[in-house]
């Protein structure tokens, strides 16, 4: 269950706020709980203390924990800057995050610093909807980089055939296989 939101019609979409609780989640049988918090946000302070309430209550119920960190803020000029994303991360696991969902950091060698950094599990997003290959690459060079694994979203679910993109991913996630290998799964 998700437990932060907010809405782009807000005037600080960057400013998610608490709208649910360990305790509703444990309720209503989830098997764990997710909060975005955007380092670098004019509101950063009160989502990081948030996080951090969270945490507590998770770690008393031992309700798994994935903090979606993101560099994000009008101070912000590149999301995917390599010392932003592994502040975010380490803040994150700081907190007590059991695994840390961020941004892809462009390449392998620079995305390892953040896993290396990071003492818990990071997941990679899978950003804007770009084309297969494209998020297939950011998945392989994610993995290469040290990820535990991939949080995607809408590049899934908004795919033409999301089975077979799953099925691609997975590939690459699960067996080492490369983009080309992938793409002949989901174009095969």
């Amino acid at each position: 269950l998700h437990l932060s939101a907010s809405t782009s019609l807000g005037p600080d979409p960057n400013e998610k706020v608490l709208v649910n609780s360990v305790t509703n989640a444990l309720k209503m049988g989830a098997d764990a709980v997710s909060m975005h918090v955007n380092i670098g946000a004019g509101s950063e302070a009160r989502m990081l203390q948030d996080l951090g309430h969270v945490a507590v209550e998770c770690m008393e119920w031992g309700m798994p924990l994935l903090a979606m960190m993101y560099p994000r803020g009008k101070d912000i000029k590149k999301e995917n800057d390599v010392e932003q994303v592994k502040l975010a991360a380490r803040v994150a696991a700081e907190l007590g995050a059991d695994i840390v969902k961020t941004v892809y950091t462009g390449d392998p060698e620079s995305f390892r610093e953040v896993t290396r950094g990071c003492p818990v599990p990071v997941v990679v997003a899978g950003g804007s909807k770009t084309d297969d290959r494209t998020t297939l690459e950011l998945i392989e060079g994610a993995m290469a980089g040290g990820a535990a694994g991939i949080s995607i979203g809408r590049n899934a679910f908004q795919h033409r055939m999301p089975d077979k993109f799953v099925r691609a991913a997975a590939c690459i996630v699960h067996q080492n296989k490369s983009v080309e290998e992938a793409l002949k799964i989901l174009n095969g």
